[in-house]
């Protein structure tokens, strides 16, 4: 089970001073290498007595405000972070052998911004997420599947309105690390830190 990396090195003399421009790049690079969901990343919250929770969601968007995912504002994340709004995510893209961790608060985005990305969305992913009470129990997948088909029978000209319990969040990177895998389980790590208006890198120990 045991692999050596050995495809890259990541060097202080390499990288962006803006950790979102190098975010870019290698969200760009993890794109172009054909990865399956390159978007994909972990996002974990916790409540306000430490109790953790992760789960993968999809990044639809980075800026120099941060980087949003969209989701149930019912659901259990978004309860934890109602209550806390603080979390981290991690992208790992392992046929690059690199690791992202983000670290910071989090906050809903606009309601423009909501009911712009919902209207993007395919007809079928705006019924699924009108009909499902996200991480609610439930009776069975049949009883799910019919309040999918009620909804699009109601929805004749097929335009589903975005539901109020769904929209998106933002959150606003404090810490970003860049992990690159090196031979010997001597990784090189490069963590940013926001010092005033600029950033500090740092190198960690793997």
């Amino acid at each position: 089970m045991r692999r050596e990396y050995t495809r890259e090195a990541l060097a202080e003399a390499d990288v962006d001073a803006d950790p979102v421009v190098q975010f870019g790049r290698w969200f760009e690079q993890a794109g172009h290498a054909g990865l399956l969901e390159p978007h994909a990343m972990t996002l974990a919250t916790a409540t306000p007595d430490g109790r953790p929770s992760a789960r993968m969601v999809l990044l639809r968007g980075f800026d120099e405000r941060g980087f949003c995912f969209y989701t149930n504002y019912e659901s259990r994340k978004a309860a934890e972070l109602a209550a806390n709004p603080r979390a981290a995510l991690v992208f790992w893209w392992g046929e690059l052998e690199r690791q992202v961790r983000i670290e910071g608060t989090v906050e809903r985005t606009s309601l423009a911004e909501s009911e712009a990305y919902f209207a993007s969305r395919p007809p079928g992913s705006q019924l699924s997420a009108a009909a499902s009470p996200q991480s609610r129990v439930i009776e069975d997948r049949a009883a799910l599947e019919r309040r999918v088909a009620e909804l699009a029978t109601a929805v004749s000209d097929a335009h589903v309105p975005r539901p109020g319990f769904w929209g998106g969040y933002r959150l606003a990177h404090e810490v970003v690390e860049f992990w690159q895998g090196r031979p010997n389980r001597l990784h090189d790590r490069l963590r940013y830190r926001r010092a005033g208006d600029t950033w500090r890198i740092e190198r960690l120990a793997p």
